[in-house]
């Protein structure tokens, strides 16, 4: 789904006519099995963004962070590509929801699953307090990081929202899967955890929790944790 984008139709048109062709070329079988995986493409009114929120805030918080981050820089096509696609993979990293409701396991959901149909990985990087900025190359990665430290810092104060006390909030749960608040992360790693312990204080109210993360039992303030929204087939039940 997406906007009216004279790219975005052209696309829509190109891949019809191309799939159409395809079809009435290919044998008989060969048809019958494509047949059924058409493309719908869905498109919002014209002149009417508003309708478009999710991509468009996603949008609208990749362009704020990344002239913050490379606005004064001046970068080649293959410089500006490569910087691109590696933020591209920071924001398809995000956790959305956990993957499935298993209390062992603590892999998220994330827009690489719809991508490749697994997480998006890449290779370990030192900290971009290390690396040399004249090098074109480490230029690249300097930035990569600074971007991902602002979009992250972002990203989870939007899954912590903290709203005005006018009433009661549910406390956390045991088995709930968290992301946990870390600095100096590589970009596309998040740490997770599930809830095993809770420390309510006098009101009843959690404030610390332990956390099984793949390192082991840690113990955190609730402030340090952003709880993931459950997947669809729990809120539905």
């Amino acid at each position: 789904m997406s906007d009216n984008g004279k790219t975005f139709v052209g696309a829509q048109r190109s891949i019809h006519r191309e799939l159409s062709t395809f079809l009435k070329e290919a044998a008989s079988d060969i048809a019958g099995k494509y047949t059924v995986h058409g493309l719908s493409w869905q498109f919002i009114p014209p002149y009417a963004p508003h309708m478009g929120g999710l991509w468009e805030a996603a949008v609208k918080s990749f362009k704020t962070h990344f002239n913050k981050v490379a606005g004064n820089h001046k970068f080649t096509f293959e410089e500006f590509t490569t910087l691109l696609i590696r933020i591209e993979a920071v924001l398809n990293s995000r956790p959305l929801s956990p993957l499935s409701q298993d209390p062992s396991d603590l892999q998220p959901l994330t827009p690489g699953h719809f991508l490749r149909g697994a997480p998006l990985v890449s290779l370990p990087e030192p900290n971009a307090e290390n690396l040399y900025l004249p090098n074109k190359w480490q230029k690249l990665k300097v930035l990569h990081h600074q971007f991902s430290t602002r979009w992250k810092t972002e990203y989870l104060q939007e899954l912590h929202k903290r709203h005005k006390w006018k009433g009661k909030e549910p406390n956390i749960a045991v088995e709930d899967l968290v992301v946990i608040k870390e600095d100096s992360l590589p970009p596309n790693d998040w740490r997770l955890g599930r809830i095993v312990k809770l420390y309510p204080g006098p009101d009843q109210n959690v404030r610390v929790a332990d956390i099984r993360t793949q390192k082991g039992i840690i113990t955190r303030n609730i402030a340090k944790l952003c709880l993931l929204p459950p997947p669809p087939s729990t809120m539905d039940a």
